[in-house]
């Protein structure tokens, strides 16, 4: 029987993320926010949801990237390890 073996999350290890903040966001900014893939999703009615989607070499860089979003205003949504 094997056994999956759960990765341990430090501040120091690579992870990949996946952001969601509501707003638009051109992939143009994709640079600046550690190279993630940004993806927008635009509804009738809605507000617009903008997807970022990426690994960041530690909690440091992914800090610098939500500060990235806080600095352009962008409401977080939601924010989860993939």
């Amino acid at each position: 029987m094997s056994e999956k073996k759960s990765k341990r999350l430090t501040l120091d290890s690579k992870a990949v993320y996946r952001i969601q903040v509501q707003g638009c966001l051109e992939e143009s900014w994709s640079d600046r926010l550690a190279g993630m893939e940004i993806t927008m999703n635009i509804q009738v009615y809605q507000d617009p949801v903008t997807t970022l989607l990426g690994e960041v070499k530690d909690q440091a860089e992914l800090i610098g990237v939500l500060n990235g979003l806080y600095e352009l205003r962008m409401p977080l949504i939601s924010l989860e390890v993939v």
